[in-house]
């Protein structure tokens, strides 16, 4: 990080661009910036042959063959197009029921639920207090004919790692198809599509320390998933996906897949060696300290903590100006209201807005962590000092 910076650890939002990935960007700007589907010259060529080596990359992260892989503008988009894709395609043959967690990523939640107007029906189940999928609820749910499953990887704000293997197995024997946000997940903990048995898999490039604005959607060829474009143009991506693929942002997306692969079992345990440096310092200066999610079945670089004392995770924040952190998804950062997330695992609001979401990256350093519990544990006395001083 540069001098005078504040200390970043909010990698649940975004990443920074490892400087391997620009290096890797820089010449698709400024020395070939052809269309990669402009085949008839030497420079799309060359375009196009980048793009196919990035697409291989990602592939390789998660077992697929690269002819599975359908890039889109990110998660969000790949999530709304294999939802809504492969119910549209399905129509009025076979079940109509679409199930997902009341944990999920706003993106799919809110693709599901729109799908009810097309007379699908959506399916939303509880999670355990801990966060976790409990699978038995699952199988129930599963009794019905049931078109489509989809249950995010690893969660957003509290960091959770579901039983992909043991879900994508229930949804298989029931006839249905398995789709995982895997947003947070790539890079993080291993995948592959063929032991957890998805027909579909969402990925982003900014969660894993590349460029913003690009995205995949793996779609399984064997036995084939079908999905329904979300809309019209010129074809691209097997018809998937139409519009011009941006060639500097697919080759930094396959720089860092190719760098995740390589290395993501050496950031795992620096990044929670790092976590647990922070919280053992944090947990000693406050005393209640509360982790939400379970403890253990958790991504490297996260925690999600409620502060006791009755303070604000707001206050927290503007006490603490050498941090970046937050209080849940990014995505939802314009709602007043606490986290839906955090809801689901029934904790009360007074406790929801206490909590917040940090995220320990690839690049946080163990003085990083030290300065943050140091600073976030002066926050903290600093707001229940002026709590107790206004009653």
């Amino acid at each position: 990080m540069r001098p005078n910076r504040p200390i970043y650890l909010d990698h649940h939002a975004t990443t920074p661009m490892d400087p391997r990935v620009l290096a890797a960007m820089r010449p698709w700007w400024e020395e070939n910036f052809a269309n990669p589907h402009s085949a008839e010259h030497a420079m799309g060529r060359e375009a196009e042959a980048a793009v196919e080596q990035a697409r291989a990359h990602v592939a390789a992260l998660i077992g697929a063959d690269p002819r599975e892989i359908i890039f889109t503008s990110g998660a969000t988009e790949a999530n709304n197009l294999a939802i809504k894709g492969a119910a549209r395609f399905a129509g009025t043959d076979g079940p109509r029921r679409i199930i997902t967690l009341a944990t999920e990523h706003k993106c799919v939640l809110e693709s599901v639920r729109a799908l009810a107007a097309e007379g699908f029906e959506p399916v939303i189940l509880p999670v355990q207090p801990d966060g976790m999928l409990d699978l038995s609820v699952l199988e129930e749910a599963l009794r019905t004919p049931t078109l489509l499953v989809s249950v995010m990887a690893v969660n957003n704000e509290i960091g959770v790692v579901q039983d992909l293997a043991a879900i994508g197995a229930l949804v298989k024997s029931a006839g249905g198809a398995f789709h995982t946000d895997a947003a947070q997940a790539s890079g993080r903990v291993a995948l592959d599509v063929n032991a957890i048995q998805a027909g579909l898999l969402s990925l982003t490039a900014h969660k894993m320390y590349g460029p913003k604005g690009v995205g995949a959607l793996y779609v399984r060829r064997r036995p084939r998933m079908r999905l329904a474009p979300l809309f019209s143009g010129g074809g691209q991506e097997r018809g998937l996906r139409s519009g011009t693929l941006p060639a500097p942002l697919l080759v930094g997306f396959g720089e860092a897949a190719r760098i995740a692969a390589s290395e993501g079992v050496l950031d795992a345990g620096r990044v929670a060696g790092q976590r647990e440096r922070f919280l053992a310092a944090l947990s000693a200066e406050i005393p209640g300290l509360r982790l939400n999610g379970h403890p253990t079945a958790r991504v490297a670089g996260n925690l999600n903590l409620a502060f006791p004392g009755g303070v604000d995770a707001q206050a927290l924040m503007a006490a603490a100006p050498g941090l970046c952190v937050s209080t849940g998804s990014a995505c939802s950062s314009a709602e007043i209201e606490p986290s839906y997330v955090l809801a689901a695992l029934g904790i009360p609001e007074l406790q929801a807005r206490a909590t917040l979401r940090l995220g320990f990256g690839r690049f946080t350093s163990p003085a990083e962590a030290d300065q943050a519990a140091a600073l976030l544990a002066a926050a903290w006395r600093q707001v229940v000092a002026r709590s107790q001083a206004a009653e």
